[in-house]
């Protein structure tokens, strides 16, 4: 089972929606505040998939250093509702997920 982190700019109710993964948030984690890099490295020790509405941290960070894959939601807002539009290619995304790659989720 895949191990995902909600950032904190993705809704946490959001995780009620990904079951079939083994789903934590950045305020579980206690890692609300950490800049990117450092919250890559603290991520990839324990998960594999990081999922963001950061549409600049794989231009901001070595992703392929990192050691964890990264799924970048660009839906219309952060809303759950506009994320939740989102959803079949969001788990396809996570499932797919390798290490060190960046995937995009864009509504059409």
């Amino acid at each position: 089972m895949k191990r995902v982190l909600l950032d904190e700019n993705i809704p946490r109710t959001l995780a009620r929606d990904l079951q079939e993964f083994e789903v934590r948030t950045v305020q579980e984690e206690g890692w609300s505040g950490l800049t990117n890099g450092a919250l890559l490295r603290s991520a990839s020790a324990a998960f594999d998939v990081l999922v963001t509405g950061d549409k600049r941290l794989e231009h901001q960070q070595n992703i392929a250093a990192a050691g964890i894959a990264v799924v970048v939601v660009a839906a219309r807002s952060t809303r759950v509702a506009d994320i939740r539009a989102l959803l079949d290619p969001l788990k396809r995304a996570i499932r797919e997920a390798k290490p060190g790659t960046v995937t995009q989720v864009a509504a059409v």
